[in-house]
């Protein structure tokens, strides 16, 4: 049989992270461990009724097993056009200022290819999502990192980035609440984002993947409910995370209306858009009752309190995050994130994502995620105490 060499582009991809930490962790269950999977994002509760009644009445519908239109149903727009309208204050047109994406993921990858030439510099958060790296050697262009600190409230210092670098960058993202570290974002922070990005002629790109999931009575604030946000760049909101629907790859980019346009032109020539039902489940979690969101994010800190609260007894200075369903853990003194992670999983059989996988800033954290059950993540806490790493208290 023949091989086939890939292209360039291919081979010059990121490795895929996950699915590394994925292998390991399926590697020590196959030896007969009991494997506490604490390293990914994935949410364990299931999709609301009335979103799979909404999706099976849909699937039902001999309209929709024809191809829905190219840039996706009329009504799934203006459903989010009015949740964005109900949630956040923001008008935004369903035609011009929404474009439905194939998860969220999608769409982070996608508009790096719309906005950037090889060269061309994007400004990219250290520690980050890894996909963000994917679509710009995708394009082929080039990351300039914005460290984010503990001391920062993991928040990107603008007056950090030289006026050279400034100049040259055309697309920023950002992610609050903040995956890895758990960090939110305030007003202030988004004013401050849309005067830097007007002054520099940038695009912000702000990734809202964990919008629903704040703690303490606190809501996360959306890039666009700041003035001047729609001039200055677009927002991506999935729905995997507010109604576990992470399965389902449905989102939407919504914001700046040339960015907008320019993803539908891409995406006109890649798909047809998402199946009917799929659009119509969609309207029905952005259009119907909100309590499953309210008692999800319940869950969520239930989970982060038990998590925090149990690592704190064992004598592990950690702080609880704001938002997301991540943890963001410093490692024992004498560890490295992998080393430290490694132990986990090899003694544990906890596993937690290395922070040095998020970028060189991540290096001396590991990221725990919250989507297992109390039961388990008490667990989690017991056998970690049984390595007596930390002095307890």
């Amino acid at each position: 049989m023949n091989h086939f060499e890939p292209s360039h582009v291919l081979n010059s991809l990121p490795k895929q992270f996950f699915a590394e930490l994925v292998a390991r962790a399926g590697q020590v269950a196959r030896e007969g461990h009991d494997v506490i999977n604490l390293g990914q994002g994935n949410p364990d509760m299931p999709t609301p009724p009335h979103i799979v009644e909404a999706l099976l009445k849909g699937a039902q519908n001999a309209d929709n097993h024809r191809y829905p239109p190219f840039r996706g149903h009329g009504y799934f727009k203006e459903a989010a056009a009015a949740f964005y309208k109900r949630e956040y204050g923001v008008e935004l047109d369903p035609q011009r200022e929404i474009a439905i994406l194939f998860g969220g993921k999608t769409g982070l990858v996608e508009v790096v290819q719309c906005l950037l030439n090889p060269g061309d510099t994007a400004l990219v958060p250290d520690p980050g999502y890894p996909d963000y790296w994917s679509g710009i050697e995708l394009a082929r262009a080039v990351m300039e990192m914005m460290p984010l600190t503990e001391e920062r409230g993991y928040l990107p210092d603008y007056t950090a980035i030289s006026a050279e670098t400034a100049a040259k960058a055309k697309l920023m993202f950002l992610n609050y609440p903040n995956n890895p570290t758990g960090a939110v974002a305030d007003g202030a922070f988004f004013a401050e984002t849309v005067r830097f990005a007007a002054e520099h002629h940038i695009c912000v790109v702000h990734d809202f993947a964990y919008a629903a999931i704040g703690y303490e009575g606190r809501k996360p604030v959306s890039f666009l409910q700041t003035p001047g946000a729609k001039d200055n760049g677009i927002e991506i909101y999935t729905l995997s995370k507010t109604y576990n629907m992470a399965g389902w790859r449905v989102a939407f980019a919504a914001g700046n209306a040339s960015v907008i346009e320019s993803l539908n032109l891409l995406q006109d020539h890649m798909y047809v858009s998402l199946f009917g039902a799929v659009q119509e489940a969609a309207a029905a979690a952005l259009s119907g009752p909100q309590e499953c969101v309210r008692e999800n994010v319940n869950r969520y800190e239930t989970r982060r309190n038990l998590l925090i609260n149990g690592l704190q007894d064992l004598g592990w200075e950690v702080e609880a995050p704001g938002g997301s369903f991540f943890a963001w853990l410093p490692v024992p003194d004498g560890f490295t994130s992998q080393s430290f992670a490694d132990l986990l999983l090899n003694q544990a059989h906890v596993v937690v994502a290395p922070g040095i996988g998020f970028g060189t800033h991540g290096e001396g954290y590991v990221r725990v995620g919250l989507v297992s059950d109390e039961a388990r993540l008490a667990e989690a806490v017991k056998r970690i105490a049984g390595l007596q790493l930390f002095q307890q208290k």
